[in-house]
């Protein structure tokens, strides 16, 4: 077997596992296998986009029919009894081997560090992509699909009654008919708010699986594993949320701890905060995002804060 084929059977093992529902440690172990390389992920997001569109993986969440279907096609007299991820890997190779004759492959949009790009899709709807942010979109006649592999984006949906779009965030997703919303995800964690309309935003597929979160505008969840909290805010929070549409950070009083990770998210120089107490100071106003120097000279001047260079690290302390 070639290491593109192991790539592929081990991308397909963890896809029926994720399924069934990951625990913390999977999750993590998951996450490692598809950082550790490029071919890996590529693989699995194939899997993944085969995965829902194909119909007849409804049978992946009935493994007796699926045992019968796989018995019936062989002459033995006795039932095939197979394990669940051994079904979902054989039905997950046999999908991919079909489905990249007849389906398109989602078109990929990416942004580096510091970068935001606007994409039109063909639907009409536009999505803002912010720093560091990976989305997947599949616009066809049969449907609208997104995948927001990383980072944040800011959606805005053409509305289409007979086409719901739907986004796809890990083992969540998100549904709307047209509206605008914005969603941001850090691994497992994911925040969703709505600037206009409604979203319906479902849970990770289980068993277990909490209801679907209905977010009217000027609403927010967050979801971290299988939980998900749900809040109002205002049309104030929502634009300063947004406010990285304008190329700006706003902050209303966060400590600066939180201030340095969001700074760190749009440049090649980090922030590292050197101790508790500095860390615990809050910051509140308007800044650049790409402008991280005005922002260290404020804090020198404004709060008397040490700063120290090494390479592409600023430490900051008192």
């Amino acid at each position: 077997m070639t290491p593109h084929n192991d790539i592929e059977e081990i991308a397909a093992v963890w896809l029926a596992r994720q399924a069934d529902g990951l625990s913390d440690e999977e999750q993590a172990q998951l996450t490692a296998w598809l950082d550790a390389s490029a071919a890996h992920k590529t693989a699995f997001w194939r899997l993944e986009y085969s995965w829902e569109k194909a119909s007849r993986l409804t049978a992946l969440r009935n493994p007796d029919t699926l045992a019968d279907t796989l018995a019936e096609t062989r002459p033995a007299p006795r039932r095939l009894t197979l394990p669940r991820w051994a079904m979902g890997l054989a039905a997950a190779l046999a999908v991919v081997t079909v489905s990249a004759a007849f389906w398109p492959r989602p078109a990929v949009y990416a942004t580096d560090i510091g970068e935001r790009r606007l994409v039109a899709l063909p639907d009409g709807s536009r999505v803002d992509l912010n720093t560091q942010t990976r989305l997947r979109a599949s616009i066809s006649p049969d449907g609208r699909e997104a995948w927001l592999d990383q980072g944040e984006a800011y959606f805005d949906v053409a509305r289409d009654t007979a086409r719901p779009f739907t986004v796809h965030i890990g083992g969540r997703t998100v549904q709307v008919l047209g509206t605008r919303f914005s969603i941001r995800r850090d691994g497992d964690n994911v925040r969703v708010m709505v600037a206009e309309g409604r979203v319906r935003l479902s849970g990770p597929k289980s068993a277990s699986a909490p209801a679907p979160v209905i977010l009217a505008h000027d609403e927010v969840a967050t979801g971290d594993g299988r939980s998900t909290l749900k809040s109002s805010t205002t049309p104030q929070r929502v634009e300063d949320n947004l406010a990285w549409r304008r190329g700006l950070l706003v902050f209303d009083q966060i400590t600066l701890s939180d201030a340095a990770k969001e700074f760190n998210r749009y440049n090649e120089t980090q922030l590292i905060v050197g101790d508790a107490r500095t860390a615990d100071i809050r910051i509140g106003g308007s800044f650049e995002a790409a402008n991280v120097e005005a922002f260290v000279r404020l804090l020198r001047s404004a709060y008397g804060l040490e700063i120290a260079r090494d390479g592409e690290n600023v430490k900051i302390s008192e």
